[in-house]
């Protein structure tokens, strides 16, 4: 006896995406609650459910719904927020600060529902999300009606929902425990990278993927520095790396792989890790292109992704699997190396075992969720159609397919859109809202490009403290006088360091910034061998709060930050309009003199080659003390040797920017 139905497509050029890509034209597919029952040629379905309530498909094609493998959807209320910029600097320097500034639960379902009806629209039915709240993500999407793999973002620094990876841990396990089991949402742990991650945060999100049975979602490899930096810190590539935490005993989703050899390749096979290959981001963002033919041969499970719409900028399923066939061939020189059959696997069936969900959706095939899309391709693009060969279906779709000719959308037995129509999401507030938000991200970035200092502030690690010194610079002819004089009775040297120094600093259009420093400190210990090194950033303004006798300069406005990236990312970061190096061997002693602390640095400068300088610092915080201390230095400068009226009341970069 047949089985009972609920609905009958009919009149569907059906491509199931199976084992064996079963095309049936005409053919249909009968619905039963949330699932496919059944599915044949048209004639012999219509026979087997004679008084079943039909749709006729009008000769669309009818296949499985687009599988969106890697994204982060919240993040459609920072689409164009910050273009053509190196991965670094967007994530680093404007995508994280806003985060922090705006990042919420309404924030987050908002951004997710405007994801799911562009989704919608563009036939995808099932996505792999990363971001933070998951919980509202969630929420959102099963409102909307789509299936996702959503995953609960862990970094090592804090994040808009947790001050630090342990909260992050117990959240994502609250989260799991609530979702688990859902007939739409499949909860997973996603730590974001092994970058900004620790070994102790990778080792107990696989920990908890493995007691709870769900997918681990991570950034794997995606620029050749994240490669660079592995080796240098751990002395092996990123893949070996994460193996060595356990993160394969997880069911790994692993995003871009885009710098992976065949050993790795080969590792990502032999513990069913799916990979979620992102074209179009990893071109915006000069990634690289990831072995997609060697992962091909290897088996492995590979499906496509937009990534997040701020770095795409779009979930344009169809742009994807069209940009990952022809970057596969463009990039090998090969025109079969990913055929338009291949693209159209990749963004279902291979999709959704990368996602670790291939036993519910992906293809269609009786058992599985009816998650269904329609495609007309009657349309003036498409048109003609050739059938001499079946297979050019799949090419018809992929190649000259767009995203709006997909009519209608089912998931899990439900309509989410019919003849173009979204039933379970209102455009138009959506629109309206994220107007609104756009707004005030607008105001937020417009107030901190007005100053170096609240760029520095926003990227984190700023010292917001200005430091007050009274300090003094005087050219030397011989810098052996100084040294015999540190050795006589009359000061007190608390503490000694040598240091090679290099220096670049940022200048701006508009000299009221100041300068920022970036310098690197290699400690010199007695065998004048490197013991160390540290980089940090220092802005110094321009203003000179007063002057005494001799030039002895009472200055203000240093903000110090770890320097923890590129010097190239703070160039391209802060934009200074110029920049110069100057490098020099600095003798530091920190010293008593008359009962009063002071920093001596004994510099040669030698690029450009500027000779000796005496320099004396020392913090103050009232204008009383200034003056004390301003009579104390040039005694001390008289102490050492030095000639006072050879006093220089610039900064280095100074006395260099006026030499051109």
């Amino acid at each position: 006896m047949p089985p009972t139905v609920d609905l009958l497509l009919t009149n569907a050029i059906i491509l199931t995406m199976d084992e064996k890509m079963t095309i049936f034209e005409p053919g249909a597919v009968a619905i039963q609650g949330d699932h496919i029952a059944d599915l044949g040629p048209e004639a012999a379905m219509l026979e087997q459910f004679p008084d079943v309530e039909r749709m006729d498909c009008g000769g669309k094609i009818l296949m499985p719904g687009l599988i969106n493998a890697h994204t982060h959807v919240p993040m459609t209320l920072l689409r164009g927020l910050a273009d053509d910029l190196r991965l670094d600097v967007w994530l680093m320097g404007y995508m994280m600060p806003v985060e922090r500034e705006f990042v919420s639960p309404e924030f987050v379902r908002l951004g997710t529902k405007l994801a799911c009806a562009e989704m919608i629209r563009s036939g995808v039915t099932c996505f792999a999300d990363m971001y933070y709240f998951e919980d509202d993500v969630a929420a959102a999407t099963a409102e909307a009606g789509l299936r996702a793999v959503c995953g609960e973002s862990i970094l090592k620094f804090p994040t808009p929902d947790a001050r630090d990876y342990e909260e992050s841990l117990e959240y994502a396990r609250g989260f799991i425990q609530r979702w688990k089991g859902h007939p739409l949402i499949v909860p997973s742990i996603a730590p974001h990278a092994p970058y900004t991650c620790t070994k102790e945060i990778l080792q107990a999100a696989s920990a908890l993927a493995v007691e709870f049975d769900i997918p681990l979602q991570i950034h794997i490899a995606e620029t050749a520095q994240e490669v660079e930096t592995s080796r240098q810190e751990h002395d092996m590539p990123v893949v070996p790396y994460v193996k060595k935490q356990t993160i394969f005993n997880a069911k790994v989703l692993a995003a871009h792989c885009v710098h992976v050899d065949d050993g790795e390749i080969k590792t990502l096979k032999h513990h069913n890790a799916g990979v979620a290959h992102n074209p179009s981001s990893n071109l915006k963002l000069a990634s690289g292109f990831a072995p997609i033919s060697e992962m091909q041969s290897a088996e492995l499970n590979v499906g496509i992704g937009t990534d997040g719409p701020a770095s795409n900028n779009d979930l344009d399923m169809f742009e994807e699997m069209r940009l990952a066939a022809f970057i596969a061939k463009g990039h090998t020189g090969d025109p079969t190396a990913l055929p338009a059959t291949q693209a159209l696997l990749m963004g279902t069936r291979l999709g959704a075992r990368a996602l670790h969900i291939g036993d519910i959706t992906g293809s269609i095939q009786p058992g599985k969720r009816a998650d269904l899309i329609l495609v007309d391709i009657g349309r003036l693009h498409q048109t003609p159609r050739f059938r001499r060969e079946p297979d050019s279906l799949y090419a018809q779709v992929i190649y000259a397919g767009h995203a709006t000719d997909v009519t209608d959308v089912m998931v899990n037995g439900r309509w989410l859109m019919r003849q173009h129509q979204l039933l379970t999401l209102d455009e138009s507030i959506l629109q309206t809202e994220a107007a609104q938000y756009a707004q005030r991200i607008d105001q937020f970035l417009a107030g901190r490009e007005q100053s170096v200092l609240s760029k520095l502030i926003a990227i984190g690690g700023a010292t917001e403290e200005e430091s007050y010194e009274v300090q003094s610079k005087v050219r030397l002819a011989d810098p052996s006088s100084v040294i015999a004089a540190l050795k006589t009775p009359g000061l007190e040297i608390l503490h000694e360091r040598h240091y090679h120094e290099f220096d670049t600093y940022f200048s701006f259009a508009d000299p009221k910034q100041g300068h920022l420093r970036y310098r690197e400190d290699e400690y010199i210990d007695k065998k004048g061998q490197v013991s160390n090194v540290r980089y940090r950033l220092t802005l110094v303004g321009p203003a000179r709060e007063g002057s005494f006798a001799s030039d002895v300069l009472l200055s203000r406005s240093r903000f110090i930050a770890p320097a923890t990236h590129s010097l190239r990312f703070y160039r391209e970061y802060f934009k200074p309009a110029k920049e110069t190096i100057i490098e020099k061997d600095r003798r530091r002693w920190r010293v008593l003199f008359r009962g009063t602390e002071f920093y001596i640095n004994l510099d040669e400068v030698k690029q450009p080659s500027l000779g000796y300088f005496l320099e004396i610092k020392s913090r103050t915080w009232s204008r009383r003390d200034a003056e004390h201390k301003a009579v104390l230095t040039r005694q001390l400068i008289e102490f050492l040797g030095a000639i006072p009226e050879e006093t220089v009341s610039q900064d280095y970069v100074e006395i260099v920017e006026a030499r051109h």
